[in-house]
């Protein structure tokens, strides 16, 4: 399919190649070539603002090399030129991190004319260029990126243009599902909070979430992003619940328009509500009346969907656990729940029905059963 094209791979996978990390995607750039070309060998086009194409066998990505130029504000602010003429360098230019810019040709051999294998090795996040500016989402990854590799730092003149960016007014441009992208991918590494903190050192936070900025340097804050990665240790916590722990450091009415902005899926925003309004609650729950716990439970619709409890679990033990000695006594909470859950199962409606139960009765004699189911595995768990 592809011989007698120029083609080189790019980008991430060859940044990870080089750091012996594991490579899920591998994604191309064609040199000197057309569209007609590509579909002519079989490539499907996917691209819908540049040609790129996927590869009939691999499905994997390839693009035309292309260049760009600024024509109005934010990420679709652009012209594209994939013109055959255009080349490797100039493709590999206008890319935002020198460890993002390098290339393997068909041989394995580097190409790297922004020196990002230096950059690689001294732990260095630097811009290839002044076209790093033109777009806003580049703050963002910049984050993302510090946030993955922990260890690396932003050069100077990078964290200095991302100040520039945002004092131009240039992140008020940035769509909410680009905002989304770069924010879940880095809260699911392995230390999130470093994403918020990197937001904040680059000035770019009060543009992005102006409700957490407010935030800034207070208890709540510390807390929220502490717990979240006391979280994040949990490898297959969700990123609703990691979403939700950060919005514990937020009013009601703070995360409703933080919800509104970022228009994450309607799970996340589910969480990010529950967490404000109802997590305070689970701490001491089993010692609550049996009123109180039916009415945590049904909070996060429990009796429903009992697997939800696996989510209030994690985000009680990571928010708790932050707070002095506040985990004591927090298993048993879990324990009187998940008892409830279990035994509020076995209770027979038909049975009831059989009794005579039928309308507000029935109802009435429903919520008994699973207040006494309740109070049984309270005093069973004591």
């Amino acid at each position: 399919m592809t011989e007698g094209l120029e083609v080189y791979q790019v980008g991430g996978s060859v940044r990870d190649e080089l750091m012996g990390l594991p490579v899920a995607d591998r994604d191309y750039v064609v040199v000197g070539a057309n569209p007609e070309v590509m579909k002519q060998r079989g490539f499907r086009p996917v691209g819908q603002d540049f040609p790129v194409f996927l590869h009939p066998i691999t499905h994997e990505e390839y693009a035309l090399a292309r260049t760009e130029r600024k024509k109005g504000h934010g990420y679709h602010g652009f012209e594209f030129d994939t013109g055959p003429h255009v080349t490797l360098e100039e493709d590999l230019g206008r890319r935002d991190l020198t460890i993002n810019a390098m290339a393997l040709d068909a041989d394995g051999q580097l190409i790297d004319p922004y020196n990002g294998r230096l950059d690689l090795a001294k732990g260095t996040l630097r811009h290839v260029s002044d076209a790093f500016r033109e777009d806003p989402v580049r703050v963002l990854r910049v984050a993302r990126f510090a946030t993955r590799f922990s260890s690396f730092v932003i050069a100077d003149a990078t964290v200095k243009m991302c100040h520039e960016m945002q004092a131009s007014g240039e992140l008020d441009y940035l769509v909410p599902e680009r905002v989304w992208q770069e924010m879940t991918k880095a809260l699911m590494h392995p230390e999130p909070s470093r994403f918020i903190a990197v937001l904040a050192d680059l000035n770019a936070l009060k543009s992005i979430w102006p409700e957490l900025d407010a935030q800034l340097g207070t208890s709540a804050f510390n807390d929220a992003l502490r717990a979240l990665d006391r979280l994040a240790e949990h490898d297959h916590a969700p990123l609703e619940a990691r979403f939700g722990l950060v919005c514990c450091c937020l009013q009601a009415d703070e995360v409703s328009t933080t919800l509104e902005r970022l228009k994450p899926p309607k799970v996340c925003g589910y969480w990010a509500k529950w967490c404000v309004d109802h997590l305070p609650r689970a701490h001491g729950i089993a010692q609550a009346k049996p009123e109180a716990v039916l009415s945590f439970i049904q909070s996060f619709d429990g009796i429903r969907q009992p697997k939800r409890l696996e989510t209030v679990g994690l985000l009680s033990h990571a928010w708790f656990e932050c707070h002095d000695n506040a985990l004591i006594g927090l298993d048993r909470d879990m324990d009187v729940l998940a008892c409830a859950l279990e035994a509020m199962a076995s209770i027979d409606a038909q049975a009831l029905v059989a009794q005579g139960f039928s309308g507000p009765a029935m109802a009435e004699a429903i919520e008994k059963a699973r207040l006494d189911c309740i109070a049984h595995c309270q005093s069973a768990l004591a």
